[in-house]
């Protein structure tokens, strides 16, 4: 075999070796995009097949009002007994609550929830009963009186429930002023709870 013959047959191997590895880019490249193809498939599958949430809102306003109170002295019999004082803010809170799905949505709890040095101080909306014992027994609270929202209502398919409730919270006004969130959370029956948070800032009555 001469070396003529030789060196053709070295340069065919390497011919056919480069074309493998050419090939097999390819290959690396069309597995590539497909996984890419793929991904984007299942991605908008997921994301059409997610249902929009049953109920949404929004808090229309949020007031505070800081109160310094100290017991009688007497008991319901007329007896002396030590005074008693203590700090609490009631927040009253005006919320527009929207059903977009088409079946009836059942409201049965609402908390107000203020976030503190200390951590997340939760409390539950006083009852519409309670809501307007509040005004009769602070006369000077009458211009934040408005239409009490119920902690426990139907909101029937595409209908919107608006209203005022209150809730009390054992703190000062230093520590309530000191608070590092505020935000709510509407419980519904058989659906996640819908939490919302004030677009304005909270007015001190």
């Amino acid at each position: 075999m001469s070396l003529l013959h030789e060196d053709q047959t070295t340069n065919d191997t390497a011919a056919h070796g480069e074309e493998y590895t050419k090939g097999s880019g390819h290959l690396i490249w069309g597995g590539a995009i497909a996984t890419v193809v793929v991904t984007i498939a299942i991605a908008l599958y997921v994301w059409s097949g997610q249902k929009p949430p049953a109920a949404v809102g929004t808090i229309e306003q949020v007031w505070a009002h800081p109160m310094h109170s100290e017991t009688s002295g007497f008991d319901a019999a007329g007896a002396a007994m030590p005074k008693e004082s203590f700090d609490q803010v009631l927040v009253f809170t005006r919320v527009k609550l929207h059903n977009q799905s088409d079946k009836p949505l059942f409201l049965h709890q609402v908390m107000t929830n203020a976030t503190l040095d200390d951590g997340i101080h939760s409390v539950f909306a006083a009852s519409a009963s309670e809501y307007d014992r509040i005004f009769k027994a602070y006369p000077q609270l009458a211009p934040l009186h408005g239409s009490g929202l119920p902690n426990e209502a139907t909101i029937d398919a595409g209908q919107t429930l608006e209203g005022t409730f209150v809730s009390a919270f054992r703190l000062n006004k230093q520590q309530w002023d000191a608070r590092k969130n505020l935000d709510y959370t509407f419980a519904f029956e058989y659906q996640p709870n819908l939490k919302l948070a004030p677009q304005s800032a909270v007015i001190e009555q």
